[in-house]
């Protein structure tokens, strides 16, 4: 399947907003309670949210198109955007994302891949992410592409606290 990859700009806001509440909403509104689950997109999902983000020189997003529709995204942070650790050579993947219809076609595989390079190229020397404790699917994916578990971090969707498991791939 032919997917391209295009960095976001402040100018995409609608349609990064759109994108992060349909695949988050997706993913994981049937595991949640209704009510902190909306409290979570509200706020992490707000124009003003998003658009700060956006604006961030630390923060980049990119949208994932197949045939000029846009499928997935995905966020890095490096330095002091990083949600833990903060190091220099490090960069942290922290949302990855991708449309249910287009699951399954090796688009995360590609967007992993595609996020490593960029590592790579800016001189970090590993990657890493958490991921909410009970998406196995995910952690299995993950660690099948090398991604070690070495730690945890508490995440809030509204008010109930969960736990992310924190992976790393360190590149040689």
């Amino acid at each position: 399947m032919e997917i391209t990859f295009r960095k976001g700009n402040p100018k995409d806001i609608n349609e990064l907003q759109g994108l992060s509440i349909t695949t988050f909403t997706h993913a994981f509104e049937n595991q949640n309670d209704p009510k902190d689950f909306q409290a979570y997109l509200t706020k992490a999902f707000s124009k003003e949210q998003l658009l700060s983000e956006l604006k961030d020189p630390n923060t980049s997003f990119y949208f994932v198109s197949h045939r000029g529709t846009p499928v997935g995204y995905f966020k890095t942070n490096i330095f002091e955007a990083q949600n833990e650790l903060q190091e220099p050579e490090g960069m942290e993947l922290e949302r990855i994302y991708v449309n249910s219809l287009f699951q399954g076609k090796g688009i995360g595989l590609r967007i992993l891949s595609f996020v490593e390079s960029l590592a790579q190229k800016e001189g970090k020397t590993y990657l890493w992410l958490g991921v909410w404790e009970h998406n196995t699917k995910a952690i299995r994916f993950y660690e099948r592409y090398g991604y070690m578990k070495f730690d945890t971090h508490p995440y809030y969707i509204g008010n109930d606290e969960q736990t992310d498991w924190l992976l790393k791939k360190e590149f040689k």
